[in-house]
C-alpha cells in the first residue's frame, strides 16, 4: 500500500510556535502601519530612511496590499471630515456595527473616490516600484506570502497567512476606526468622539491611544500618560537611534513660571498652544466645582441635590453636543447651582479664545484678561484657583 506524506514545511514548530510566528508576523505588519503609513506618510510626524521606507513599503505590499497614497487619503481625509457625513467611517454616521464588522468595505469604496486621492494624497511614493509593482500588482504580494507560508510551515501556513490577511482589517478598518470613536476613556476634549480605548498598546501598536492621536495629530508619539504604552514610539526611538528615522514633532508639553499680575500675549499663546491641557485642568475644576455644590444641596436642599446629581454624566460634554431635552435638563440642573452655572458657562467663554479667528491678538488678551478677573473676583474657590493657575502658563 503507498503511503502519502504531506509536505509539512521546513520549520516542524509546536502549536505554541505556530502562535507566536502569526503574532510576530502580524505585530510586524502593525509596525508597518503605525510607523510608516500612519505616523510618517499620513500625518509627517517623522522623516525614515529610505531603507526603512522601502522595507515598510514592502512588507505591507506582502501583508496587506494597501497603497501609500489611499491608505494616506482616507486618513487624512478622515481627520478633515471627523464625524461628518464626509467622513469615510465614522461610527456616528455608519454606526459602530458597520464600522466594526464592514470597516474593510467602508474602505474600499473610499479607495476609488478619485476626488479624495487628489485633494488628500499628496506627497506619498510616487516611485517606479509605487507604479509598476505596489499599485499595479497589489494583489500578487498577499499570494507570494502565502506562498512563503506554505513553504516555511507546511498546511498550517494557510491559517497563518489569512491571520495576517484578517489582522489589519479588524484591528484597524473595525476596532480603531469604530470603537476608537464610540467607547473608551477620554484625556482631552476634541471637538469629535475619538476614545482611548486601553492604556496599553501591544496588539494594533499604540493606536488604540486615538484620542490622543485627535488632540495631536502630527505627533510622532500617541502615549501622553505614564500609564499609557506605546509601542509605535518605541520602534520609532529605537529607527531613530540606529539613524533610520528622524523624529519631527512630539506633543507639546507645558512650561509653567509664577504667575503674572495680569495675562499678556505670551499667556495667551500658551493657553492657545496647550488647550487641551487647559481644558483638562478646567475639567477638574468643574468636578471639584459640582462636589462642593452637591454637598451643600444635600444639606440644605435635598430635592435640588437630586436634580444636580443627574447632570453628572453631562457636565464633561459641550452644550452643543447634546440633544434637546439633554440640554433642557442642563439648564434646569444648573439653575440650582449658581456656582455651578458660572463655572460650566465660562468654559465655553474660555474655549472661544482659540475658536475665533476675526478676533485680533490685542482683543483676545483683553478677552483673557476679563475671563480671569471675573474669575478670581467670583467667590468660587476652584475657578479661582484655575484662574491662577492660568497665569503660570509659559
Amino acid at each position: 500500500m503507498e503511503t502519502i506524506i504531506l509536505f509539512s514545511g521546513i520549520f516542524d514548530l509546536p502549536w505554541w510556535g505556530y502562535v507566536l510566528v502569526a503574532l510576530g508576523l502580524t505585530h510586524m505588519t502593525v509596525v508597518s502601519v503605525t510607523v510608516f503609513l500612519h505616523r510618517c506618510q499620513a500625518h509627517r510626524a517623522l522623516d525614515l530612511h529610505p531603507l526603512a521606507s522601502h522595507f515598510f513599503r514592502l512588507w505591507l505590499w506582502m501583508t496587506t496590499g494597501m497603497r501609500t497614497k489611499e491608505w494616506a487619503a482616507i486618513h487624512r481625509k478622515h481627520h478633515a471630515k471627523c464625524e461628518t457625513p464626509g467622513d469615510p467611517h465614522s461610527p456616528q454616521v455608519f454606526g459602530l456595527r458597520k464600522v466594526l464588522f464592514q470597516g474593510t468595505e467602508l474602505y474600499r469604496r473610499e479607495s476609488v473616490n478619485a476626488e479624495t486621492l487628489d485633494r488628500y494624497g499628496h506627497g506619498t511614493p510616487d516611485d517606479w516600484l509605487e507604479r509598476n509593482v505596489y499599485t499595479r500588482h497589489s494583489l500578487f504580494g498577499i499570494g507570494f506570502t502565502m506562498i512563503i507560508d506554505i513553504v516555511l510551515f507546511g498546511p498550517i501556513g494557510i491559517t497563518i497567512w489569512a491571520v495576517q490577511m484578517a489582522w489589519i482589517p479588524f484591528w484597524g478598518a473595525g476596532v480603531i476606526n469604530g470603537i476608537g470613536h464610540y467607547w473608551g476613556y477620554r484625556n482631552w476634549s476634541t471637538e469629535d468622539a475619538s476614545s482611548n480605548i486601553v492604556p496599553w498598546g501591544l496588539v494594533i501598536g499604540g493606536e488604540e491611544l486615538h484620542n490622543n492621536h485627535h488632540a495631536f495629530a502630527t505627533s510622532a508619539k500617541l502615549s501622553n500618560k505614564w500609564y499609557e504604552i506605546d509601542f509605535g514610539w518605541m520602534y520609532i526611538c529605537l529607527l531613530e537611534a540606529l539613524g533610520l528615522a528622524q523624529v519631527k514633532k512630539v506633543a507639546p508639553t507645558p512650561r509653567f513660571t509664577e504667575a503674572k499680575a495680569v495675562v499678556d500675549s505670551e499667556t495667551l499663546q500658551a493657553v492657545i498652544t496647550h488647550r487641551y491641557d487647559v481644558l483638562a485642568k478646567y475639567a477638574k475644576s468643574l468636578k471639584r466645582t459640582y462636589v462642593e455644590e452637591l454637598g451643600k444641596l444635600r444639606r440644605f436642599a435635598p430635592h435640588d441635590a437630586h436634580a444636580l446629581q443627574s447632570l453628572r454624566g453631562w457636565l464633561h460634554r459641550d452644550e452643543k453636543s447634546l440633544c434637546d431635552t439633554e440640554r433642557a435638563d442642563l439648564k434646569k440642573g444648573l439653575s440650582k447651582s449658581r456656582a455651578l452655572h458660572t463655572v460650566y458657562s465660562m468654559r465655553a467663554e474660555l474655549a472661544s479664545l482659540w475658536e475665533r479667528s476675526s478676533a485680533s491678538r490685542e482683543q483676545l488678551v483683553r478677552q483673557l484678561q476679563d475671563w480671569c478677573r471675573r474669575a478670581e473676583a467670583s467667590g468660587i474657590r476652584p475657578l479661582a484657583e484655575f484662574s491662577r493657575r492660568l497665569r503660570c502658563y509659559a
